[in-house]
């Protein structure tokens, strides 16, 4: 499977689970759903569900192209306001626990499934009323088969229906 049809193949499993998941929103409100793409080490494509004043969950199905390892990535996201002067769109950051599993696509590990625990940390800003643009920092744990760390992050987009 190349990488394209990988991503179309999320991409098609997102909207899915987004329509699954709630029922359509006209903006960033809560229990509204954000649909978009993420780039960087991973990329892939990331659901949102909003929840103002509770935990966010966001979840990222991704390729890492260093070291050819597909996964999924759920985090538990706080989200705070972060004052901001002359700024006209609300800024936020977030920070919070995960958990990955996941699968190696190539190299002495192919086919070696792994887990671990995971956190992000990063910062938003909701453009317009339906999008969302986001840059976060992801250090990964691997608890099994063996103990590793790593760190990863991105530069997203989410569409809010």
């Amino acid at each position: 499977m190349t990488y394209v049809s990988r991503v179309l193949s999320l991409a098609a499993l997102a909207f899915v689970l987004s329509a699954a998941v709630s029922s359509v929103h006209a903006q960033r409100t809560s229990g509204a759903v954000g649909l978009g793409g993420q780039v960087g080490e991973p990329s892939g494509v990331t659901l949102k569900v909003h929840n103002a004043g509770a935990p966010s969950y966001d979840f990222l199905a991704a390729w890492s192209s260093v070291s050819d390892f597909f996964f999924l990535n759920g985090h538990a996201l706080f989200e705070k306001p972060l004052p901001a002067e002359n700024v006209e769109q609300p800024l936020e950051w977030f920070i919070g626990p995960g958990a990955y599993v996941g699968v190696f696509e190539a190299g002495p590990q192919d086919g070696e499934a792994v887990f671990g625990i995971s956190g992000t940390i990063g910062v938003q800003m909701v453009l317009a009323e339906h999008f969302e643009l986001y840059l976060q920092a992801t250090p990964r744990f691997n608890l099994a088969p063996e103990t590793d760390g790593d760190l990863g992050g991105g530069l997203g987009l989410r569409y809010y229906f």
